[in-house]
């Protein structure tokens, strides 16, 4: 594995991509540190401590530490990934964004500039809600009642409101320019940098509580901890990499003095289609809640901070339902059984015992939906693990960063990326990351 990871650099277009991905990941990080005018640091500091076991610590891991700097980065890629939720949810029932997926690379390129203006939509309105939030925060010290905002008038709210737009669609960009460019998924990349850039956080955290009851701690939290975040990862690697073979067999075609088909192979079916994305489109619709009571005062706000925090039960199931929903949409975009049944029929494939066309669409939808179910139940029960965890009584910056979410993003995307740098180098004569093993999914997939 170690030679293989050399090996990259011996490859110049691999080389190019890796080295152009880093350099935007850490334009990312460094432009994140740059904060937002007219705030008082120490306050603002001292605020955020009380919201982290909040939705707001969530998004603040999702935003990479940003959203608690109160930085021109504070609101992510949280809002391209609502605005891509939202057009995709369009395009199963509006028939004209229906059009614009069969239209090709046009119709593509359309569907990603309306994206980008439903991005600046999002981040518009979720910008008010940033502004308006800060600006009625305040913290009790020794001089009394601070505020976060010590001038909120018209020209903070402007200069805010405009920061975090442009802001927004930088990072937007980046991650366009990762995609197309480097190595990976750019929005998925960038979620992953934010969520590892939460580690020393969490560690620094981690060596205080063992510094205070050594034995006590390691034995309650720290071990459990390792080998929950061990025993996801594996379970992750598993679904994700896993795959139902459906046997193929093609008939032998006679052109000219050549014989062609005839050979017998498989139709490998992922268990998990969607990958990640269920679970970060819907961590991005329970973020909506708490931006609608953020902009409301009262008993009304607080009761959707309450309800719709990490650690409330209330979050755990609907997150979970819009996880299973999000699984089976995600993967019926993904994967279409008819164009697959199509393709097989004008080859001269057919499913042993199943007629070629609707019958062998039908029957490769059967399967898909029966293996995707246990695959949305796993992502739903992974995710609300740190609910389990805030519960049990694990600090919440520990069971976010522990717990179901950021590890299934990080595996996720980890092996998207490797798979990836892996295709490249067999590609180009060079041994894989495995020279062995049953990773199926990844070098020894058939078609």
């Amino acid at each position: 594995m170690i030679k293989s990871f050399i090996n990259i650099f011996y490859i110049p277009e691999l080389r190019k991509k890796v080295a152009f991905t880093s350099a935007l990941l850490l334009v990312y990080r460094l432009g994140g540190h740059v904060p937002l005018p007219g705030l008082d640091r120490v306050v603002l500091q001292r605020v955020m401590e009380t919201y982290k076991s909040t939705i707001l610590g969530l998004y603040d891991m999702f935003a990479g530490g940003f959203f608690s700097q109160a930085s021109i980065f504070a609101l992510g890629i949280m809002p391209y990934i609502s605005a891509s939720i939202i057009i995709q949810l369009l395009g199963s029932v509006v028939p004209y964004f229906q059009r614009l997926n069969k239209e090709g690379e046009e119709g593509r390129r359309k569907i990603i500039q309306l994206t980008r203006y439903g991005t600046v939509l999002i981040s518009l309105l979720q910008s008010v809600g940033v502004s308006v939030f800060l600006a009625s925060q305040e913290f009790q010290m020794a001089g009394g009642a601070q505020p976060v905002v010590p001038n909120a008038n018209f020209m903070f709210y402007f200069v805010t409101i405009v920061t975090l737009v442009t802001g927004t669609v930088f990072v937007m960009w980046l991650g366009e320019k990762i995609s197309d460019h480097g190595l990976g998924n750019g929005i998925s990349l960038i979620i992953m940098v934010g969520i590892l850039a939460q580690a020393p956080h969490v560690f620094n955290i981690q060596m205080a509580q063992i510094a205070e009851q050594p034995s006590a701690y390691i034995l309650t939290s720290v071990i459990p901890a390792i080998l929950l975040m061990v025993v996801i990862t594996l379970f992750v690697v598993m679904i994700t990499t896993g795959v139902r073979k459906i046997p193929v067999q093609y008939a032998k075609r006679v052109v000219g003095r050549k014989v062609y088909g005839g050979q017998a192979t498989h139709l490998p079916l992922k268990i998990l289609t969607a990958g990640v994305m269920p679970i970060i489109f819907a961590q991005a619709l329970m973020f909506l809640p708490n931006t609608i009571g953020s902009m409301f005062s009262g008993s009304l706000g607080q009761w959707f901070i309450t309800n719709f925090s990490p650690d409330s039960w209330i979050y755990a199931i609907f997150l979970a339902i819009l996880i299973i929903i999000f699984t089976y949409f995600y993967t019926a975009i993904a994967f279409n059984p008819v164009d697959v049944a199509d393709n097989m029929k004008k080859n001269g494939g057919f499913i042993p015992g199943v007629r070629p066309g609707k019958s062998t669409a039908d029957y490769i939808d059967n399967i898909l939906t029966r293996v995707t179910l246990p695959a949305s139940f796993f992502l739903a029960f992974v995710a609300i693990i740190p609910t389990g965890l805030m519960k049990y009584g694990m600090d919440p910056s520990l069971a976010m960063f522990y717990g179901g979410t950021s590890i299934l993003i990080l595996v996720g995307v980890a092996l998207d990326t490797l798979q990836q740098i892996e295709s490249h180098l067999i590609t180009r004569h060079y041994d894989g990351f495995l020279k062995s093993g049953k990773i199926q999914g990844r070098s020894k997939r058939k078609y």
